[in-house]
């Protein structure tokens, strides 16, 4: 389904939302007494009342967002004053603070852990811009990411993510007034060009305390885009890339581009690159449902590289970026186990 234009999001959808979550909210106990009644019928313990207080607590905490912004949006002079450094500030803190509510009810309700091993000094403590590159694998793990990023590191990320995601009104108001990109798939080699373009400049005069987030693969990890994604690199006359591609099991081929585009543009900046494991096997809803609750370890894996490590040549710098996703898929390889 094509994304609706800006204006019927701000009109219909946002507030649509908040309606929703009201409606949800005032009638929470009929809807609680079913789950109940449903869920001696389910198997799994009390699966219909956690995914009820699940969707319950997301639509609550969407809604909760779009007022807290709009909250904003007013303060900064209906919106003139927005860009400026002080309310940017203020919505990287506003997006920490809900980032730490949604995985506060997170650790509670489906049982979810995260542990990061491997951070050094150069992720942990702002001193140069940073471009993160991270896997793309499981439920919610660009929401993990973030978290990471702004709560325990103090970084203000710059995104770049998928249009359809500007279907969630929070995400949709909050990243379009913050320096991020949303991007589609281009249909020709003009648009493809232009989507470089735009990545670029999103990586350009990067401060001491920002991270670039990209997510090379351009989607979550499944068993069927690992193949299309060998297809692609075959049909382009990549034998060597592809065979590279089918050695690695559990990550997507990286589309090195966006990339290329940011090391262009931010010379002086490190390069972190992010695996993780624990949401590996929920590919389908079913899976998720399957899980719940998910009583899930999930372990993130940060690597920090220098600039001066970065190779210059663009050839150079492809093969560098598959030897590092090659070192992810052994790092998954390795430990994925150890997160369930």
């Amino acid at each position: 389904m094509p994304l609706p234009p800006r204006w019927v999001r701000r009109v219909l959808l946002a507030p649509g939302v908040v309606l929703l979550a009201v409606v949800l909210v005032t009638t929470l106990p009929v809807w609680a007494l079913l789950a109940a009644a449903l869920s001696p019928l389910v198997p799994g313990r009390l699966r219909p009342l956690r995914l009820l207080w699940i969707g319950c607590v997301y639509l609550v905490w969407d809604a909760a967002a779009l007022l807290a912004l709009f909250g904003l949006w007013v303060a900064a002079g209906f919106g003139a004053r927005q860009r400026s450094p002080g309310f940017q500030r203020a919505h990287y803190l506003l997006a920490g603070w809900f980032l730490r509510v949604l995985f506060w009810q997170a650790r509670w309700t489906l049982r979810l852990r995260i542990d990061v091993v491997g951070t050094d000094p150069d992720t942990a403590l702002p001193g140069r811009p940073e471009l993160v590159l991270c896997r793309h694998a499981g439920p919610g793990d660009s929401f993990i990411l973030i978290h990471a990023l702004v709560n325990w590191f103090r970084r203000e990320p710059r995104i770049v993510l998928k249009e359809s995601l500007q279907w969630d009104p929070a995400i949709d108001v909050l990243l379009n007034r913050l320096p991020s990109r949303f991007i589609a798939p281009p249909r020709d080699g003009d648009q493809g060009e232009e989507l470089l373009r735009q990545i670029g400049h999103l990586a350009t005069a990067l401060d001491d305390d920002d991270a670039f987030v990209i997510f090379p693969e351009g989607g979550n990890f499944t068993p069927r885009r690992r193949l299309r994604a060998i297809a692609r690199l075959r049909s382009a006359g990549l034998e060597r890339m592809a065979r590279r591609a089918e050695r690695m099991r559990h990550v997507l081929a990286p589309r090195p581009g966006g990339v290329l585009a940011a090391l262009e543009a931010a010379p002086e900046a490190g390069v972190i690159f992010v695996a993780h494991t624990g949401l590996d096997r929920m590919l389908t809803v079913t899976d998720v449902w399957r899980e719940l609750p998910m009583d899930k370890r999930i372990v993130m894996r940060f690597w920090s590289v220098p600039p001066e490590e970065v190779p210059t040549g663009r050839q150079e710098r492809i093969d560098w970026l598959f030897d590092w996703w090659a070192r992810i898929d052994e790092w998954i390889a390795a430990n994925r186990d150890n997160a369930a």
